[in-house]
């Protein structure tokens, strides 16, 4: 039976206007995962919300690591809770 878990990411550098978003939101839906990715004010973080199986909320954070073509990571804080079961989709969400 697969452990449910929540991820909430920070990933900082340059993520902003390199799709990261985009990026995110396809490797999310591929892995089946629910919740939201968005840019933060700071203008150098984004911020992903996720749940589901947590094997495939570690084989997100691998993809992170990486980004997209153009984006260059300079830190990840990663923070792991209880799964709530708030999403029912994955969604790029914009401030």
């Amino acid at each position: 039976m697969a452990e449910m878990s929540h991820l909430s990411v920070k990933i900082y550098g340059r993520v902003q206007g390199v799709f990261f978003r985009h990026f995110v939101q396809g490797i999310a839906k591929e892995l089946e995962l629910k919740g939201y990715v968005c840019n933060l004010r700071s203008g150098d973080t984004v911020e992903v919300q996720a749940e589901g199986d947590k094997q495939e909320l570690e084989k997100l954070i691998e993809q992170l690591k990486i980004g997209p073509p153009g984006a260059q990571i300079r830190d990840i804080e990663t923070t792991w809770s209880t799964y709530s079961g708030q999403f029912t989709t994955f969604d790029i969400r914009y401030t």
